[in-house]
């Protein structure tokens, strides 16, 4: 049984003191299940989650937005973390843990030589192309994917509101972003060799950086990854990866390194710190000293829990071969997804690589299904949308009960559009698709 509880009624106050409900897009219960979706937490553990009514859930949906990939509240993160509290998380001086942590993410990806920090995969995102047009001295980035919330970013909209809708989101409107900012970034489609050529050209010699995320829902070809490396090396043009999503998941690192890709700049964030703020900027040296003839500076960029708290995750996502474990539990996941519809006879459209898979119903109401299916979910002790982030604390008994939960459910969606008329059993509205303001 559902019911609002505690945690939608607090949603409803936080609507009316906080613009947008929450501090993230990713994380408003409309992109859920509107008015019943549990949208608070009290405690979080391994891969369960418990709301302000005390009601446990096991969360199959993005272990924290992708943070967590170890499990909530990792005792060995934490240990390291509390260490780093006691003797004292930010004083006068520097804490000798980003050095070390530089030298690990150094010997990790041999090509890179210096290391810059943030704490948030955004703003490293922002500091990684501020640093790479210092370089170059030329303000247009050509960009494939999603790279967060920045002026850099939104800026394609100025030109074509519909710019990044396949990248980010569609119906994001870019008010606020300063209109001179019009013709300083141009997106290109994934592994569209023709589509980047074109756009080189278009704007010879003024493209100052390339930005792409390695790997997201498909594998990039061997040509396609080629031809941006070698175009960016002739024109003097900085590459680079955003590994903010797909880093630490499928090998220890950046995606980049099981295609044999050697960037000017990799930017990581989400994982690296298993839930604490962590961001980090590698690159070459020539690229990356560039950062001092820019102003980059922030005090929280000190603090010592971030570098902690990455070296603790790293050091367990090497020693539990964290990554393989990730690979075989998403893989079950997709397999398990694509012999319930089957069984069922409900057609769905499976993408993602293994540890980040997602799927979307082959029907007319593709949303009030995905609804139905999280409402159904919900009830049954599971949070659960159309996409599943694995971690380590996923084990295969969970697994389990979440695809038998899955099966279950999905006879009940398919008995609910042979009605004809599915929408007459949800319990909320339709869940949002993208962007879209709050009443």
């Amino acid at each position: 049984m559902i019911h609002m509880g505690k945690s939608q009624e607090l949603y409803q106050k936080a609507k009316k003191l906080i613009p947008g409900g929450t501090q993230l897009l990713s994380k408003r219960p409309e992109m859920f299940l509107p008015d019943l979706w549990p949208a608070y937490y009290s405690k979080a553990k391994g891969c369960e989650i418990w709301d302000l009514d005390d009601i446990k859930y096991f969360d199959m949906v993005t272990m924290g937005i992708g943070a967590c990939i170890l499990g909530y509240a990792d005792d060995d993160v934490n240990f390291a973390v509390k260490k780093a509290v006691d003797n004292g998380n930010m004083c006068l001086l520097n804490a000798p843990e980003e050095v070390e942590l530089a030298e690990v993410l150094c010997n990790l990806h041999p090509w890179a030589s210096m290391v810059r920090y943030t704490r948030s995969g955004g703003e490293a995102m922002a500091v990684a192309v501020r640093i790479a047009r210092a370089f170059t001295q030329k303000d247009i980035v050509l960009f494939c994917g999603y790279h967060g919330w920045h002026d850099w970013y939104l800026a394609a909209n100025l030109g074509k509101e519909t710019a990044l809708d396949g990248h980010l989101l569609p119906g994001l409107e870019p008010r606020g972003v300063p209109r001179a900012l019009t013709g300083t970034a141009y997106p290109f489609i994934y592994n569209d060799i023709e589509g980047f050529l074109r756009l080189i050209k278009q704007h010879a010699g003024r493209v100052g950086v390339v930005v792409l995320e390695t790997i997201r829902n498909q594998p990039p070809t061997p040509e396609f990854l080629a031809t941006l490396r070698a175009v960016t090396q002739k024109n003097g043009i900085v590459f680079v990866v955003d590994e903010i999503t797909a880093g630490w998941r499928m090998n220890l690192g950046g995606s980049h390194l099981l295609y044999d890709v050697k960037p000017d700049i990799a930017v990581f964030g989400k994982a690296m710190g298993n839930g604490y703020p962590m961001g980090a900027i590698i690159g070459t040296s020539e690229v990356m000293s560039a950062a001092q003839e820019s102003f980059i500076s922030s005090t929280y960029w000190t603090e010592r829990i971030g570098p902690v708290a990455a070296l603790a995750t790293i050091k367990k996502l090497q020693n539990r071969s964290v990554p393989a474990h990730l690979c075989d539990i998403g893989k079950r996941i997709q397999e398990g997804w694509r012999q319930i519809s089957k069984g069922h006879q409900l057609g769905i459209n499976i993408s993602g690589i293994l540890p980040l898979g997602h799927f979307s119903f082959d029907h007319a109401q593709p949303l009030v299904l995905k609804t139905l299916f999280t409402q159904e979910m919900l009830t049954r002790g599971f949070l659960a949308s159309t996409v599943f982030y694995a971690s380590l604390a996923h084990s295969y008994e969970v697994v389990d009960q979440y695809l038998n939960t899955a099966d279950e459910v999905f006879g009940f969606i398919a008995k609910a559009v042979a009605t004809g008329q599915p929408e007459k059993h949800l319990k909320s509205s339709v869940c949002h698709a993208g962007f879209r303001r709050l009443a």
